[in-house]
Order: C-alpha cells, then sequence, then structure tokens
C-alpha cells in the first residue's frame, strides 16, 4: 500500500483520508486540532475498531457524525486516555499500564498540561478501561489485532493489512529522545519495522509513513548520538542539530531530548 493513495472526505474541522485495503477500510482522521492528533478507523463488513480517541470537544462531536453508520464494536486506549465524551459508551480497551498511564503516570501529566494550556474546549475526562487486554491475539468485530505492550502503553499490528500503529515516529520531526540508550532502544524497534515488512506504521501525530521513512529516522537517531557525544552541553547540542535538520519541526521535543541528554 502506497502511503499516498487514499481518498479524502473534508469535514467541517478535520479531514478523514481512507486506504482501501479490498476487504478493510483503513479510516485516518486528521483532527487538525492544537497538537495535530490523528485517529484510526479500521473498518471490515460494516463493522470497525477506533484506535486511540480524539480530545478537543469539537472533534469528538465531528467524527461521532462521521461514525453515525458504523457500527463501532470497541476502542484501544493506548497513548491517548483524554476525551471520554467520545463514544462512551462504546467498549474501550487497553492494556493495565496503558490504563495506569492515562489515569496515573506520564499520560495523565499531558492531559493536565493540555487542560492548562487550552482550557474548556479540551475534554480532559479520561476513558474508563472496559476490557484489560495482554499482549497477544486479539479479535474484535471481526478484525484481528496483535497487541505488543511498550514501556508506556502498547502497539497494535493489524496482520490482515500489514499496518503498526505505535506512538510516534515522524520522518522529519524531532522525536523525544531520552538519550543515547533510548536512542538505541527505538532504533531496534524501528529495525524490527523494517525486518517484518510492515505496509503502513500508524502513529498519533503524523500521517501514515513506510519503510523508508522508518529508516531516514534510524539514521537520525544514530546522527543525534555523534551529535551528542561531540557536543559539550545543552546549548551546542541543539544548535547542532537545527544546523542539521533545519527544516524539522518539534522544537519542543528537541529541547526535552536535550534535557534528557545533558541532565
Amino acid at each position: 500500500m502506497n502511503k499516498s493513495t487514499f481518498s479524502t472526505v473534508k469535514l467541517i474541522k478535520g479531514e478523514i483520508n481512507i486506504y482501501d485495503f479490498s476487504g478493510i477500510k483503513l479510516h485516518v482522521y486528521k483532527t487538525n486540532d492544537f497538537i495535530d492528533d490523528k485517529v484510526f478507523i479500521v473498518e471490515k463488513n460494516g463493522k470497525a475498531v477506533i484506535i486511540e480517541s480524539p480530545c478537543f470537544f469539537d472533534n469528538n462531536r465531528e467524527l461521532t457524525e462521521y461514525l453515525k453508520d458504523i457500527q463501532v464494536e470497541g476502542i484501544f486506549i493506548a497513548y491517548h486516555g483524554a476525551g471520554a465524551t467520545f463514544l462512551p459508551d462504546v467498549p474501550k480497551y487497553a492494556t493495565q499500564n496503558a490504563a495506569e498511564y492515562s489515569e496515573n503516570g506520564g499520560g495523565k501529566a499531558l492531559i493536565t498540561y493540555f487542560t492548562n494550556a487550552f482550557g474548556e474546549i479540551f475534554d480532559n475526562s479520561i476513558h474508563k478501561i472496559t476490557n484489560i487486554i495482554k499482549a497477544g491475539k486479539i479479535t474484535i468485530g471481526g478484525i484481528d489485532f496483535e497487541i505488543k505492550k511498550t514501556a508506556e502503553a502498547f502497539n497494535i499490528v493489524i496482520p490482515e493489512i500489514n499496518v503498526i500503529y505505535t506512538h510516534m515516529l515522524g520522518h522529519d520531526c524531532h522525536s523525544i529522545v531520552r538519550g543515547a540508550d533510548h536512542a538505541d532502544e527505538i532504533i531496534a524497534e524501528l529495525n524490527s519495522y523494517i525486518e517484518k515488512g510492515y505496509d503502513l506504521i500508524l502513529t498519533s501525530h503524523y500521517t501514515p509513513e513506510d519503510l523508508k521513512d522508518v529508516q531516514t529516522k534510524i539514521d537520525y537517531l544514530e546522527n543525534l548520538k555523534k551529535i551528542a557525544a561531540n557536543c559539550a552541553d545543552a546549548d551546542s547540542f541543539k544548535a547542532e542539530v537545527q544546523k542539521q535538520y533545519p527544516a524539522y519541526s518539534g522544537q519542543n521535543y528537541l529541547d526535552m531530548t536535550a534535557g534528557f541528554f545533558y541532565a
């Protein structure tokens, strides 16, 4: 599947990009919100499973309207626990660590931050998980998924369409990297995507990407370690990274990375 081969439905605020896998459709909802969220709807035979939730009230309403003729069987709540007014009666699936991440951990801290930043337009209510799941295969709505537990939450493989969902990639965007060891962990994970040969990589804040994008990210992370090894402090590190990657977005992520490398 070519990452650019999709049809588009324009909505009032966001838009839907639809990938047709001949039997399964993948609807990618671009929220166009302040944190550039993406929500993924996997549809088969009129039934659907959603990956992640929007978290601004207007997006919640807009996506609910779009889904009115599709029977939603469940929602995976991995890294984005806010937005609980979205389809409140649909079963919510998460691993135990993902539920704790949203309720008390780093996810909760982000929800608090976004609440302070955006105020009443942000839906800070946290989804109540109705189904705690474990790593391995799970079938919902006639669609098979493979759950891969991560340190904070979980990734999701959709074997029938050879696609994986993870929280972040962004081949031309800086990432939050908690030092050289963490960079190596990310590189190992990304190399596994290349070994598996996934057709698309879905992430929470970027359009679907492919294996060329994965390799670009690996090269970036390897170079990030080299830059850090040759810089004495956070400021010189950031300056050199910006010099070598002037078109990259995510300056706030680079600031956080510098803080971790030079803690």
